[in-house]
């Protein structure tokens, strides 16, 4: 496939600077550019390779300014990473044939209760339990299990080995990859006097909402009573434990590796670095900010705040105690320094103070 950069532009409401009739056919980085390829710049620190990439075509910043001569074209627009994003979405629609997919691969098992719209795609060795609704669009891959009682909604994607237990609700756009369970066990259990310990069974669900996705080998657990919530347009990492009754606000962002103990609502619009350990219990507020590897053990209550370390703690605090902290060191070896040279000093003091008795 071949686009002009006029087409280009249009498409994603740029303006061009450079030869409007250039074409492309393929998508990179711009430090890999080459002819025939589109690119972006957005972040400052790779501006040098704009003029030395080799790309027919590059989305910059409409304010941009050159500070050298620029050889490809450049299409300004207001933000250059999502104007590109949209590039990268339709250039997968257009190469990936699994999304034109639709009808059921066997060997598969649906039950004849579950109810399956319009446009599906059931790859092979899938289980659909009984009860199960499946929506239009939605595409279904191989090795997939749905749990009895569930919903998946329209036009969501769920890569191969997903697991979805019982009475799982998706909304509408959902993608999921590979691996990941929901649904599972949270992890309950009652302590005994002599020690061992009683599994308290978990009968609520996991209700997941519309424009999610979810990375490959994640764990969201199903509620002890009522709901595990994921909410409308958030977007979770790989290798991330939910654990039961959590609720995850609107368009919030999870990086991998990090742990959201039970019952711990984080606020709409937060951002989660990776490795984060949340404990449970917690309430966390809108727009809160968790820096990667920190640990939250206490609420927060203002709005967009920056948190880092562990325990956590504001930002400028933070930084300034890792200042100090790579000065320990240094100040140990003062300490040890000072704390001889008073043993010194006492040594000299107790002598003189016999002297004067003599």
């Amino acid at each position: 496939m071949q686009f002009t950069a006029k087409q280009i532009s249009e498409f994603i409401d740029g303006t061009i600077e450079g030869d409007e009739n250039v074409k492309v056919s393929e998508l990179s980085k711009i430090e890999d550019g080459k002819i025939g390829s589109l690119c972006f710049l957005s972040n400052p620190k790779y501006e040098n390779y704009l003029y030395l990439t080799n790309a027919s075509v590059v989305i910059v910043g409409k304010d941009f300014v050159p500070s050298q001569k620029v050889n490809s074209t450049l299409i300004k627009v207001a933000d250059p990473y999502s104007a590109f994003s949209v590039l990268l979405d339709k250039y997968n629609e257009a190469v990936n044939q699994s999304n034109t997919q639709v009808g059921i691969e066997q060997p598969s098992f649906i039950h004849p209760t579950a109810k399956i719209g319009k446009n599906v795609f059931i790859g092979a060795f899938a289980y659909i339990s009984e009860n199960v609704e499946i929506g239009d669009g939605s595409k279904i891959s191989a090795q997939v299990f749905v749990g009895a009682d569930s919903v998946v909604g329209k036009n969501c994607t769920i890569f191969p080995g997903v697991k979805i237990y019982n009475r799982s609700v998706l909304g509408n756009n959902i993608i999921i990859h590979s691996n990941t369970v929901i649904g599972s066990d949270g992890f309950g259990f009652a302590p005994q006097a002599d020690g061992t310990y009683t599994k308290i069974a978990q009968i609520g669900n996991v209700v997941i909402e519309d424009d999610v996705e979810i990375g490959a080998n994640t764990a969201i657990d199903r509620a002890t009573m009522g709901s595990t919530f994921i909410r409308k347009g958030v977007k979770l990492d790989n290798l991330i434990q939910i654990a039961h009754n959590v609720d995850v606000g609107e368009h919030s962002v999870v990086a991998a590796q990090t742990g959201i103990s039970g019952s711990s609502k984080l606020g709409e619009k937060s951002i989660i670095g990776g490795q984060v350990g949340i404990a449970g219990h917690l309430s966390l507020a809108k727009g809160t900010q968790i820096g990667a590897q920190a640990g939250i053990n206490f609420n927060t209550t203002e709005e967009n705040k920056q948190w880092h370390g562990s325990p956590a703690q504001p930002l400028r605090d933070w930084m300034r105690a890792s200042v100090i902290f790579k000065q320990l060191p240094s100040v140990e070896k003062r300490i040890a320094s000072l704390e001889a040279k008073i043993k010194e000093l006492n040594a000299i003091i107790e002598q003189y103070s016999t002297i004067q008795k003599q």
